[in-house]
């Protein structure tokens, strides 16, 4: 008899231990409850997830957390939902007030994606000229081109531009090609932002001088001038770039979080109808 009641007294303990734990973790539930009511969604998390790792034996407290951590995600990707539609009109309202100042060029029959080129840049008022001209994408992929037409050949792959002793160069170009046109030998080198050397950052930052040095770097280079026309050209679609990219960020931003509201409402109806 003795012995039968040793055993029955550590039962007894682990059940009370068991009703502890559920207590304690029943309580930091309403926690969490309260915190998510209040719109404190982190906190919310902590003391559902502290829930898991202090209590991992109380079951119902464990259930219910789960049930709130869903609840606590769906409104969470709500809320970025709302902040990101607002900074979206916000920066759509910047990109309306720029945007006539560009030409978009776009032939609908193979482009998807249109490019906007300053008004001074445009192909058809540039022909024979050699100078740096600057594209963006509608989603805001910015670039360089350098188109030289200076006389023959001289193969080059990089520009440089400078000011006094300060410069910036572009890395050799993984996208150039040469052509003639009307019997002139033709050169162009493409350089995608943040493959360009920063010297698309060099000449925002020098957006109102009134002219800086470019030179094309291949065989041997060939030095210019680069005026303030191109110079505020391509500044100003440094900026376009900007609003454009930023926006092409939030439409991704806004495609996960209508992502995860989907999965989180799928995984709320399972659990209902189960």
């Amino acid at each position: 008899m003795k012995k039968a009641g040793l055993l029955v007294l550590p039962l007894a303990l682990t059940l009370a231990g068991c009703d502890s734990d559920e207590k304690k973790a029943g309580e930091l539930y309403r926690r969490a409850e309260t915190s998510f009511a209040r719109g404190e969604y982190s906190q919310a998390k902590l003391q559902i997830d502290s829930i898991r790792s202090l209590y991992p034996k109380a079951f119902d407290a464990r259930k219910a957390g789960v049930s709130l951590m869903r609840q606590v995600d769906l409104a969470e990707q709500r809320k970025t939902l709302a902040y990101l539609d607002s900074v979206m009109a916000v920066r759509q309202a910047s990109l309306d007030s720029i945007k006539g100042n560009f030409v978009l060029e776009k032939d609908t029959a193979y482009q998807e994606t249109g490019n906007y080129f300053h008004p001074s840049q445009v192909v058809e008022r540039n022909i024979g000229r050699t100078f740096l001209r600057a594209q963006v994408s509608e989603r805001g992929e910015m670039s360089l081109t350098s188109i030289y037409c200076a006389g023959g050949h001289i193969h080059h792959t990089a520009v440089r531009v400078s000011v006094g002793d300060n410069f910036a160069q572009t890395p050799p170009s993984d996208d150039s090609y040469e052509t003639t046109d009307l019997g002139r030998p033709v050169e162009k080198a493409d350089y995608r932002l943040g493959k360009d050397g920063g010297v698309i950052a060099f000449i925002m930052a020098n957006r109102d001088r009134k002219s800086m040095r470019l030179e094309f770097l291949g065989d041997r280079k060939y030095t210019t001038v680069m005026y303030a026309n191109d110079i505020k050209a391509i500044a100003a679609l440094g900026d376009l770039a900007r609003i454009l990219s930023s926006m092409e960020e939030i439409r991704k931003e806004r495609d996960e979080a209508n992502l995860k509201i989907r999965f989180v409402t799928r995984k709320m109806e399972e659990s209902a109808a189960e």
